[in-house]
């Protein structure tokens, strides 16, 4: 009984705080339909001419503000723990979506409440991977993992159709573009309410000398005390104490230790990759890639069922794959898979130019296919494991910073993204389908020679894992997992002796 409860607290602690993820997803794709309504051109009283100017700064300042929330949150929630660094995140995000709600008559006020949003979804996406993984039992961790971006695609999915549904039901007046808008501050509210019934993470609580409380939050989320949760909450102690020792107290710097320095290196390339599949171009700009692969007046339309495809296979992803191919198996096919779509649909867009008298043909069709195909092939690779393996790899005492420079680099990147790809499309045509799949055929070979599996490892064992790839010296569990669990001691033994000739090399 005791297991099954704490499954149903793990998922439901995790889904409730990727409601985040929802809000981050839900607010990049609204605007882009709600920027194309003439009810939102009059009432914030542009022309058209500026509307591709006012475009570009609703997208870049939510961006900026994400961008540099990533390095705020970082010491705020190593002090002040997660769940108020969640709560925080969700307040400052409901503000700048009652702001843009308003009829203000102001662009400058309209902009405000993106950056102030835009802080909010930035603090959440920081701390959205890190609460999930530290909460998430090993064995079911990626599953939950996967759970920030199948919410993702589920708010991308739910802002195509809300658009599609204002645009054709409802005049262009006022309540047009403030209905999808003010849709954000129900989940918004109820992610910081939501905190108010869950407990603080307890590697967090063990970080900060908070033993017993954080015994109690690790019980509580594994359904009850028991002696693998003892077990368990031994390794963490342990772990971190070996930590302390290792490091002599340094916190920042310990960044620059060889194997850390390795690890934010990986995220960093890991979080670029992420832009270079193609995605979140697609993501961004699919109404304009889908005109140019030529379907027409149909663009809006297909768009929605773009999102309905990639929320259908994240889940997929989720319960049925992710616990079985891995990490590093789900990357090297994802990216393999998406190299040969890209390569396809540019060889029929070049072959086949479209014709926009002509709406959808065989071969628009066969391009469109392929771009839907890219699509659920990102969502069961590239698109849930980076975040899943940013959250898992750092240990305790630097998982604030690690995750934070990962984050920071993802919003970077996808700013930049959003600013090259209108104009790759425009000036590259099906060039720009080329290119994303030689980036894809890259990510084959980086993801082959640098990416370490870490599926069913706990979060304790990464130290492990990345001290054998790069042969530096670690402290295993072995004289405490002796006095516990002696046949899972003789287990590792082989592992164990292997570093210890590696460390002895060094010496």
């Amino acid at each position: 009984m005791s297991k099954a409860l704490g499954t149903f607290r793990a998922f439901y602690v995790v889904a409730l705080c990727c409601i985040g993820s929802f809000l981050f997803a839900y607010d990049t794709g609204i605007i882009g339909g709600i920027l194309t309504f003439q009810s939102f051109e009059n009432d914030f009283r542009y022309t058209s001419a500026e509307k591709a100017t006012v475009a570009s700064n609703s997208t870049s300042i939510l961006q900026a503000g994400a961008f540099f929330a990533c390095f705020f949150i970082w010491p705020f929630t190593a002090k002040y723990g997660r769940r108020r660094a969640i709560m925080l995140a969700s307040a400052l995000f409901t503000v700048g979506a009652i702001v843009q709600t308003i009829n203000t008559h102001s662009l400058g006020a309209f902009y405000g409440a993106r950056a102030i949003s835009g802080i909010g979804v930035g603090m959440a996406t920081v701390l959205i991977p890190m609460y999930s993984a530290e909460m998430a039992p090993k064995e079911i961790r990626g599953t939950l993992g996967s759970g920030f971006q199948f919410f993702f695609t589920l708010g991308v999915m739910t802002s195509y159709w809300v658009d599609y549904g204002v645009k054709i039901n409802l005049p262009p007046i006022t309540a047009q573009w403030q209905i999808p808008v003010g849709l954000q501050l129900a989940p918004g509210v109820i992610l910081g309410l939501g905190m108010f019934l869950c407990e603080e993470s307890p590697r967090w609580l063990t970080k900060v000398g908070r033993r017993e409380e954080a015994l109690k939050a690790l019980a509580w989320v594994r359904g009850g005390d028991s002696p693998d949760v003892r077990s368990e909450f031994d390794e963490i102690v342990t772990s971190l104490e070996e930590e302390e020792r290792l490091t002599n107290g340094v916190t920042w710097r310990e960044c620059l230790l060889p194997i850390n320095r390795y690890r934010i290196i990986l995220v960093v390339v890991l979080q670029i990759g992420v832009q270079l599949t193609g995605n979140t171009s697609l993501a961004y700009y699919a109404p304009q890639i889908f005109t140019l692969v030529g379907t027409g007046d149909k663009s809006l339309l297909l768009t929605g069922f773009f999102g309905l495809v990639k929320t259908v296979a994240c889940l997929f992803f989720l319960v049925f794959l992710v616990e079985r191919i891995g990490r590093r198996g789900s990357l090297m096919g994802g990216a393999l898979l998406m190299g040969i779509y890209f390569i396809l649909i540019a060889v029929l867009t070049k072959v086949f130019p479209p014709d926009p008298n002509q709406g959808l043909t065989s071969s628009s069709i066969a391009a469109l296919t392929l771009i839907y195909l890219e699509a659920m092939t990102y969502n069961v690779s590239w698109g849930p494991v980076p975040w899943i393996y940013t959250s898992e790899i750092f240990p305790s005492r630097i998982r604030e910073a690690g995750i934070a420079i990962g984050t920071a680099t993802q919003w970077l990147f996808n700013f930049v993204f959003s600013q090259v790809t209108p104009r790759a499309v425009e000036n590259l045509g099906w060039k720009t389908f080329l290119m994303f799949g030689i980036f894809n055929f890259s990510l084959v070979v980086f993801t082959y020679f640098f990416i370490k599996e870490t599926k069913g490892r706990s979060l304790e064992d990464m130290e492990q894992v990345f001290a054998k790839r790069l042969g530096v010296a670690v402290n295993t569990r072995r004289d405490h997992e002796a006095q516990r669990n002696p046949e899972k001691v003789r287990e590792e033994a082989e592992d164990i002796l292997e570093i210890e000739r590696k460390v002895s090399g060094n010496v």
